[in-house]
């Protein structure tokens, strides 16, 4: 697929459409790639990220290959 051949005919096919609900989808799908994911997590998701945030700051977490060995 040529990524910018793609663009120029959907740029085509945009300018020659007068379909308001074609033209305000498009903008949906731009306007939904521009959330911060942190938004959309809930407050309990939101605590346990910020938890391990203070875990490692305090230093308690062990490195994943040390994990890995003792399992091996």
């Amino acid at each position: 697929m040529n990524i910018q051949l793609e663009k120029l005919e959907l740029i085509k096919l945009l300018a020659e459409t007068n379909d308001e609900s074609i033209i305000t989808s498009i903008k949906n799908i731009f306007n939904s790639e521009k959330k911060d994911w942190w938004d959309e997590l809930s407050e309990e998701q939101k605590f346990e990220i910020e938890e391990g945030e203070r875990q490692i700051k305090r230093g308690e977490f062990i490195l994943f290959e040390d994990f890995m060995k003792k399992y091996r």
